[in-house]
């Protein structure tokens, strides 16, 4: 019998060494066996440093919470409050400064922390590698090793540095992480020269700092190291400034609206007072109260507890939260980008087909597969891994007497097995290179001529199957005669055809309805990834992904921006593409006023996951993966992400509850103020009563977060629109001002009142009309019968409401300057309270048909 002696004597390895430009050529063969030297190891070292990649630095507790303070609407509110300390409002000022430097101080906290979780999420790349140093193996630390040091690899390594292969047996290489290919790939020693034509990822004879060795063994020699590998550059390329974010664009453009009103108001109140000579000094001062007032001061800490309010209940379905802000992008997501592996697919190999020459199901080629790949012996194939696991047959009676292993010249291998006295050599491998081999092939129980017409449709099964981006062998036998000692690869010859097995990694059970709830919410997937075309496809048609285009890496090489960016609006694959490219097309379709999430986990996905939105990964990621991105899941599933988009269309929902209202009645009540000023003989409300009303209506809402969101306003992807929310300003601010002015008659011409009553008297109606407002803009239904505010809003609302109508009657009114109204003034203010929001909600009615209307006919 040939033993398994025998059997690894008869395949010894070859060894090869090759020159590369980055490292000095090698003279002599021995290099194999000694490596480097400790000393030329330690000059290299010098020369190209050690062999770390650099991560990105992280700032230092201080400079982060200061970084927290640069949007200009805090910058704004920060002017103000200086400014008011000057003017002797020292109070307001402080309590404004309090509420920004709260909100900062939980963002802060909030980021710091998920940064902490996601460092325990980390896991190191490698921590040592076997290397040949002064003519013997050692294990050694990453970051000692140089170009041109000798390093063994085996099944389960991580791959330290790019390195050329110099000898390999059975050596299949995982380089998912780069780039993005669902298979493992073969690698083996150049024999000839390389072909120029392909990319670095495509040569067999290169492997990459990150990727993992699946099978086999190898002597390589590192090439490059550190920044110089292919992880480096990608790493370099996170070290740029980032583009801004939908939500980041957002801000700045509605804090630039706040402050074009503010100034307009400010200038016009402080001009209308000075003329009618009230003094320049009080006139300022009024001003600035109601610059102040329109000044929406607690929206930051609102959206910092909107958001962490979406971070809690994001993490309750297994989501860290690294960027807080990010929470909104994906609520504001209308794209989201993706590999494909391991998202859609279960990054799994597995035997699906089983089939003869003429595409049919057949039992006997999966008899005499599993028989190959049972008695296949040393490291096993992925492959062999999937046909063993298929099923298990029955293999009694038949033992193994010799192998004839794989190798890259022959693609194939052959297992010589014995039963009753009998032998048979079973061969599987690349079709093309087992085909040509077969004499024969099997059809209803009988050996027929492989000629002619039958080998044109098995070559047609064979690429119909490769086109469905199926893995596919052939399979084929023949007795073999007995002999005794090993067989040779010439017993390879007048074999009998059986046909194909065929291998697929299989969409996830759960990922066609996550797709069909992602696009009935308004978000596109489009697939990114490395693999190929035909492959990405059949997975596409297999989860009912609708597939409008196909555009391949070779594709975009010389396409301009403008080309690129109709392109990728029309395109839902985008294979065989680099890391690069996956960074250009996000960019390009974030430059067409998308905003575009991005799912990944390789190392080839870091630039992207920078480039988008919102970057998001997982906790299996490699480091760089986790360290970019803005959210991870702790299980990677697009229903994972379904829910974490509705959390932050929740999340943006609450978050522009507050602005319209507080536009809305801040804009009408300051406006109202500037003209009333002008008109009466005293200022309608203290500088000092005007801060007060807004802090309590304001903080009335720090409950918002908590508020519901109606099903019909979470469907669609939220973006920031400043046009619409101009529209609400200046269609809802007047009328809030309409009503001013109705209270204003009211009071001074029907019940005459003195001058600190009636700044009572409008304090009261401002603070109920504006904290009331908001359960008729906080949905486009009627309020409370079709939906209702959460229990905590409606306890802050009316608690807050009811106080404020409560000092003038107690003994603060005095340091207040408030006097108690009469019954008649308060059933007065009452009704017109109610009266606005009645109002407000057939106003709103009328808004939300116009706009919709305006909507469908620009489409």
């Amino acid at each position: 019998m040939y033993t398994d002696t025998d059997f690894h004597n008869h395949i010894a390895m070859r060894r090869h060494h090759l020159q590369t430009k980055d490292v000095p050529a090698q003279t002599t063969s021995d290099i194999v066996m000694t490596g480097l030297t400790s000393t030329e190891a330690a000059q290299r070292l010098q020369q190209y440093g050690e062999n770390v990649i650099a991560k990105k630095k992280r700032m230092r507790p201080v400079v982060a919470f200061l970084k927290k303070f640069q949007s200009p609407l805090i910058l704004l509110l920060i002017g103000a409050s200086v400014v008011s300390i000057f003017l002797g409002q020292g109070t307001d000022a402080v309590i404004i400064l309090i509420m920004v430097a709260m909100s900062a101080i939980l963002d802060f906290v909030n980021t710091r922390r998920s940064e902490k979780a996601t460092q325990s999420l980390i896991s190191k790349v490698a921590i040592t590698a076997t290397v040949i140093r002064d003519g013997r193996e050692q294990e050694l630390k990453i970051n000692e090793i140089v170009p041109g040091d000798i390093v063994q690899l085996t099944a389960g390594d991580i791959i330290p540095a790019d390195c050329v292969v110099l000898t390999a047996k059975d050596l299949f290489i995982n380089q998912s992480a780069l780039t993005g290919e669902s298979f493992p790939v073969e690698k083996e020693p150049a024999t000839s020269a390389i072909d120029a034509k392909l990319t670095d990822t495509e040569r067999r004879d290169l492997v990459f700092m990150g990727s993992s060795v699946v099978t086999g063994y190898a002597t390589v020699r590192v090439d490059k190291t550190g920044a110089s590998t292919k992880f480096g550059a990608i790493a370099e390329r996170l070290a740029a400034t980032p583009e801004e974010t939908d939500f980041e664009k957002g801000i700045k453009k509605f804090s630039y609206l706040i402050m074009q009103v503010t100034f307009v108001l400010v200038v016009l109140v402080f001009g209308i007072n000075a003329f009618v000579h009230r003094g320049i000094f009080e006139s300022f001062i009024f001003a600035l109260a109601i610059a102040i007032g329109l000044t929406p001061e607690l929206l930051p800490m609102i959206i910092a507890l909107a958001l962490s309010h979406g971070s809690m209940n994001m993490s309750k379905k297994n989501v860290i939260v690294k960027n807080l802000s990010s929470i909104q992008n994906l609520g504001s997501m209308d794209i989201l980008c993706t590999d494909k592996t391991g998202t859609l697919t279960e990054n799994k190999i597995t035997l699906v087909r089983h089939v003869d020459w003429s595409g049919h199901d057949s039992d006997e080629v999966l008899y005499y597969t599993y028989l190959n790949s049972i008695f296949h012996t040393g490291v096993k194939n992925p492959l062999d891994g999937a046909i063993r696991e298929f099923k298990h047959l029955s293999v009694t009676g038949y033992k193994k007497y010799d192998e004839l292993p794989f190798d890259f010249q022959r693609r194939r291998e052959s297992i010589v097995v014995e039963k009753d006295g009998q032998r048979t050599i079973v061969t599987k491998g690349a079709p093309e290179f087992v085909m040509p081999i077969c004499k024969t092939y099997r059809s209803g129980g009988r050996d027929l001529p492989f000629d002619g017409l039958n080998r044109e449709a098995a070559q047609h099964e064979y690429d119909a199957l490769s086109r469905d981006g199926f893995r596919v062998l052939g399979v084929s036998y023949k007795p073999a005669q007995l002999q005794p000692g090993p067989y040779a690869n010439t017993a390879e010859n007048a074999m009998t055809f059986m046909g194909f097995v065929a291998f697929y990694d299989p969409p996830k059970q759960d990922v066609t309805e996550a797709i069909s709830e992602l696009a009935a919410l308004g978000v596109e997937i489009k697939i990114l990834t490395g693999d190929s075309e035909l492959l990405t496809e059949k997975v596409c048609r297999d989860i009912g992904l609708p597939v409008r285009g196909v555009a391949t890496g070779n594709d975009l090489l010389h396409m301009g921006d403008d080309e690129l960016m109709h392109l990728a609006d029309r395109t839902t694959i985008f294979a065989r593409i680099a890391p690069a490219q996956k960074e250009r097309i996000i960019l390009i379709l974030k430059k067409a006023r998308h905003s575009v999430g991005y799912l990944g986990d390789g190392i080839n996905d870091a630039p992207a996951l920078r480039a988008a939105d919102v970057g998001i990964s997982v906790n299996n990621a490699v480091d760089v993966a986790k360290d970019t991105a803005d959210i991870i899941l702790l299980q990677k599933s697009l229903r994972v992400l379904r829910d974490g988009v509705i959390e932050g269309r929740k999340t943006f929902q609450n978050t522009m509850k507050y602005i319209l209202m507080g536009l809305s009645s801040n804009f009408g009540n300051m406006f109202s103020m500037a003209g009333l000023s002008a008109i009466l003989p005293f200022f309608p409300m203290l500088p000092s009563q005007v801060l007060l009303n807004n802090l309590m209506y304001d903080s009335s809402q720090f409950t918002i977060s908590t508020d519901k969101v109606d099903t019909q306003d979470i469907q669609k992807p939220l973006k920031w629109d400043i046009k619409f929310i101009r529209k609400y300003m200046f269609v809802f601010g007047p009328i809030s001002s309409i009503f001013d002015f109705a209270t204003i008659g009211a009071l001074y011409y029907l019940f005459h009142p003195a001058v600190h009553q009636f700044q009572a008297a409008w304090f009261m109606e401002s603070l109920a009309t504006q904290t009331f407002v908001i359960y008729v803009i906080r949905t486009k239904k009627i309020p409370f019968i079709q939906s209702s505010p959460s229990r905590l809003l409606l306890a802050t609302t009316l608690g807050s409401v009811l106080l404020g109508w409560v000092l003038p009657y107690i003994f603060l009114n005095k340091y207040l300057k408030f006097e108690p109204l009469s019954w008649g003034m308060l059933a007065a203010i009452t009704g017109l309270v109610i009266i606005y929001l009645f109002c407000v909600q057939a106003v709103k009615v009328w808004f939300y048909r116009r706009i919709e209307k305006s909507a469908t006919l620009t489409r």
